[in-house]
């Protein structure tokens, strides 16, 4: 049965707050931009490597919310110091992470790349956003992710559990993490 949204627990993170969206451009990061911009915040901060679908994104958001600042951020997700910058700059209060190779095809011939991109900006994410002392990092990680039998999902396991070692590790962190996985 369809179980519909609460829509407190919906606004909590994203009415009249900062938005941070890596991946901005992707399936599920177009998605959720679409989502949360009807949400209100005060302000979207899409980040994408990808120029052209960064510009996709962003001319769509425009239209879908005249009054709403979005700011287009062309940044590869891995450059720990740049993320840092853009949430000291912006003051950023929820990051929806969702920047990551998900094909699982393309991944398994470009190994290397697949788990750099989807481990390390997880982990230049997380330490930024707890360095920063964001208020609420979500993980967009994947169904794949359970007991991994492919190198995508292995990776977005290995980016779960830097989120949780990161969580771990500092006890007085002030930041949220959580980890939803999309199937």
């Amino acid at each position: 049965d369809e179980v519909k949204p609460d829509l407190k627990l919906l606004n909590k993170n994203i009415s009249s707050k900062t938005v941070l969206i890596t991946g901005a451009g992707g399936s599920i990061g177009s998605e959720l931009s679409r989502q949360i911009i009807r949400l209100k915040p005060q302000k979207l901060l899409i980040l994408e490597l990808n120029e052209f679908a960064l510009y996709k994104i962003y001319e769509e958001l425009k239209i879908l919310n005249k009054n709403l600042k979005i700011i287009p951020l062309l940044v590869n997700a891995q450059d720990q110091k740049k993320l840092e910058t853009i949430l000291e700059t912006f003051k950023v209060d929820t990051i929806y992470h969702a920047a990551a190779y998900k094909h699982v095809p393309l991944v398994e011939e470009n190994i290397c790349e697949g788990v750099k991109n989807n481990v390390f900006s997880t982990l230049a994410i997380a330490k930024a956003s707890v360095l920063k002392k964001v208020s609420n990092l979500v993980l967009i990680s994947s169904d794949k992710a359970v007991r991994p039998t492919n190198i995508m999902g292995a990776s977005k396991r290995l980016s779960e559990l830097c989120m949780q070692g990161i969580h771990n590790y500092n006890k007085n962190i002030s930041t949220n993490f959580s980890i939803v996985r999309f199937g």
